[in-house]
């Protein structure tokens, strides 16, 4: 028997049931949701670094599903989360260049 214990998208219990297996879950409290939607972030992104091609991609949808969903804990959005991305490229810069610091000098 498999043991699951994470959180699972919301079709799931009825995928499993019509596969002819019986789902057993419970609704999470606010708090539990939070730290397993952290935990889910955090099993995604071991899924994209260790994927490649279109899989990466399916990964990286995943992570967005998950930002959404903790985005939406804040009272905020997916829209709300990419424009703050783009005020911090504005500021900051973004990752094009693909420059690596390796260290500062004192002058």
């Amino acid at each position: 028997m498999e043991k699951y214990n994470k959180l699972v998208r919301d079709k799931i219990p009825s995928i499993i049931t019509n596969n002819g297996e019986i789902p057993v879950t419970r609704i999470l409290n606010d708090e539990e949701y939070k730290t397993e939607l952290e935990r889910k972030l955090y099993e995604e992104y071991q899924e994209v670094i260790n994927s490649k091609d279109k899989d990466r991609l399916e990964e990286l949808a995943d992570m967005i599903e998950v930002i959404k969903a903790l985005a939406s804990l804040e009272g905020k959005n997916l829209q709300d989360i990419i424009l703050i991305a783009e005020q911090k490229r504005e500021k900051r810069g973004g990752f094009k260049d693909k420059i690596y610091l390796e260290r500062v000098l004192k002058k």
